[in-house]
């Protein structure tokens, strides 16, 4: 939840104090009028009443253990750690569900839905763009002041340069909500379907992000997140979830007769089994096998 300015010249002190920029300022509860939550506004120790920008996220009768605030690009959030009953909601159970993560689309489940890659946009390629302006432009302001030796002892930058930081610091921020907000949705699909389990399978990331040709790619696909929130919400659910091997060849496997095409390449969109005839979408054929995995372990 956004907090208003005022916990801005809080930050400014720590800053001045320690000579070091704070990561987030934390708020232990000490007694029973800290963190008293209204409808729009918090009771923060030390900072005592603070309008909140967004509120519903936090019952009124929450009980509250303690908070922290964090800045990120210019905007502050509170984080509050509470005590509330864990509630698990049981679903009836549909059928079981693979999930086959990739690059060209972001999800492709074993049902024939197809996810995009949110990256492909024309909203996320113009943001992407914009921003490589203004690094650019922040680079330029960089190169201009160490040519000029104007910078002072002690002193790094200068106003602009801040202002232009906090432009690119914004940009980036905004691309990562884009992005999270899609998985989150994508999750709450996957889980709404009702499934009696997911499979998904354990992508060598670091692996994939040594390739030079995929790692930008691979890192705005944010494999990492993705599995971090299916399975925190498959755990809400009571919804077994599945992690296949990263070994297993669910893109060589032919989901029909079980042949293992072993000169199967990337660029092979398209699987088709000389055994059997079987023409298939590469990404279906892995997530449909996935879904059939006999081996697996429980997340």
């Amino acid at each position: 939840m956004s907090v208003n300015r005022s916990i801005h010249v809080i930050f400014l002190y720590q800053l001045d104090l320690s000579g070091k920029s704070k990561v987030g300022l934390n708020f232990p509860k000490n007694n029973k009028t800290d963190f008293k939550i209204e409808r729009h506004k918090i009771n923060i120790p030390t900072l005592k009443w603070v309008r909140l920008k967004e509120f519903g996220y936090i019952k009124a009768n929450a009980n509250v253990i303690s908070g922290t605030v964090t800045e990120q690009a210019g905007k502050y959030y509170i984080s509050i750690v509470c005590e509330i009953e864990e509630v698990k909601n049981s679903l009836p159970k549909a059928e079981p569900l693979g999930l086959d993560l990739g690059i060209k689309a972001f999800v492709i489940f074993s049902n024939e839905i197809v996810k995009k890659n949110i990256n492909k946009t024309s909203r996320v390629k113009k943001l992407e763009k914009k921003l490589k302006r203004e690094q650019v432009r922040l680079s330029r302001k960089y190169e201009c002041l160490k040519k000029q030796n104007k910078i002072g002892k002690g002193e790094t930058t200068r106003q602009n340069i801040h202002k232009q930081i906090v432009r690119v610091q914004r940009l980036h921020q905004r691309l990562a909500n884009i992005r999270t907000d899609y998985i989150n949705k994508c999750v709450s699909e996957i889980v709404g379907q009702k499934p009696s389990s997911i499979t998904i399978e354990d992508l060598n990331v670091k692996g994939m992000m040594k390739n030079r040709h995929l790692s930008k790619a691979v890192a705005g696909q944010k494999f990492y997140k993705f599995r971090t929130k299916i399975t925190n919400k498959c755990k809400q659910n009571d919804i077994e979830l599945r992690i296949v091997d990263r070994w297993y060849p669910s893109s060589k496997l032919c989901s029909c007769c079980g042949n293992v095409k072993k000169d199967l390449k990337l660029s092979d969109r398209i699987y088709v089994c000389k055994e059997c005839g079987l023409v298939i979408d590469r990404d279906l054929q892995a997530s449909i096998n996935l879904r059939e995995a006999k081996t697996y372990k429980i997340a």
